[in-house]
């Protein structure tokens, strides 16, 4: 019988489907900021994809972004053609991703959500994201993240 959460098993079960490579790693301390993730990691800040929800008059919004930046939600409204961009409350992460905040996945959400990629993200050979759950996170590359999110690339500061 395994010990894993539910969130990572179904993140898992939800890689695999999609062809995703990237290691699974969970650590023993909730990695819930990117400095914590790239701390435990052995990486820079800029390599964790902060999953980041945005609520845009109730629609839910995924931001993949470089843990070295922040979105300024004025130009990533405009620029994917929403009014407003808020930052969610929890509850309304957890009803449109099946995850908490500080482990929404890129992927293995209840219903699509329409996800945009930082271009900075693709500076890095390896990138980490979390896996469904705070303390898990895994390995991709930009490419992939890309290819199984369909996001487009944007600009987020």
């Amino acid at each position: 019988m395994s010990s894993e959460h539910d969130s990572i098993a179904r993140f898992r079960a939800e890689l695999t489907r999609r062809d995703g490579r990237g290691e699974i790693v969970v650590l023993p301390d909730s990695v819930h900021t990117a400095a914590l993730a790239a701390e435990a990691l052995g990486c820079e800040v800029g390599a964790i994809a902060n999953s980041l929800v945005f609520d845009a008059d109730g629609s839910p919004v995924l931001i993949l972004t470089s843990g070295a930046h922040r979105v300024d939600t004025t130009k990533v409204a405009a620029g994917i053609g929403v009014p407003q961009l808020r930052r969610a409350k929890p509850d309304f992460v957890r009803e449109h991703t099946g995850q908490v905040i500080g482990g929404v996945s890129p992927i293995a959400h209840p219903a699509p959500v329409p996800t945009y990629i930082d271009s900075w993200l693709q500076r890095y050979d390896v990138v980490w994201a979390a896996a469904g759950h705070p303390a898990a996170v895994f390995s991709t590359t930009y490419d992939e993240l890309v290819a199984m999110t369909g996001a487009p690339t944007i600009e987020v500061e």
